[in-house]
């Protein structure tokens, strides 16, 4: 597939979930010209091989633990500026994927899209640069909704995140070292400034928003 005729085209593939990313390397091994070099479990792990393995494409998820996909790019974009860096995710919102194109990302796809998109991204990246899905190029002519920083403080964003992970105030006071009357206040202000009024409408918000996994 490489233009110059120099092999394959050499991807590292990053999710952290196991099935999903057996999955996806299955599908991209079944591809003519493309091979699956390594694989990560988070942004961490997937810095450390680019670094070392120089691919040709990096496919990552946004979503994982130690450091988020995005971040990994951004980083990535900065010590390897030659790698190509596609983004598999399920979160199709405008704002995730200006964010990801800001970071470093030169592609986007659903992880529900048909199995032949796989091959036409890698195929459209190494030869123009650039792959977006149908889905996803609607996606970036609507204007961007604010994204969580925007509309809530470093503090409200922690706290959301244990009330959506399905924290008491109790356990979210325990584990930031605050009183739960404490707790109880932000949560109120942040009800208050996202203006919904109950726990599954914060949950659902921070879903919306990949502040935690669904």
């Amino acid at each position: 597939m490489k233009t110059n005729g120099s092999g394959p085209v050499r991807v590292v593939l990053a999710d952290d979930h196991d099935l999903v990313r057996s999955g996806i390397k299955a599908l991209l091994g079944m591809i003519d010209g493309v091979e699956v070099i390594a694989e990560a479990r988070d942004g961490q792990e997937l810095i450390r091989l680019v670094d070392s393995l120089k691919p040709d494409i990096v496919m990552t998820d946004i979503s994982m633990p130690h450091m988020d996909g995005i971040a990994a790019i951004a980083e990535i974009r900065m010590r390897q500026p030659q790698v190509r860096m596609l983004v598999l995710s399920m979160y199709d919102t405008v704002d995730f994927v200006k964010r990801a194109v800001a970071s470093g990302a030169c592609g986007y796809l659903m992880k529900d899209a048909p199995p032949f998109e796989l091959e036409q991204s890698i195929r459209s990246v190494m030869a123009t640069g650039t792959y977006f899905s149908p889905v996803i190029a609607q996606r970036l002519l609507q204007p961007s909704e604010p994204s969580a920083s925007d509309e809530l403080t470093d503090r409200q964003l922690e706290i959301l995140k244990l009330i959506a992970q399905g924290k008491a105030s109790k356990e979210i006071a325990f584990d930031l070292g605050l009183s739960p009357k404490t707790v109880d206040v932000h949560r109120a202000r942040i009800m208050e400034r996202l203006k919904l009024n109950d726990i599954a409408s914060l949950t659902r918000y921070a879903v919306r928003k990949g502040l935690v996994k669904p």
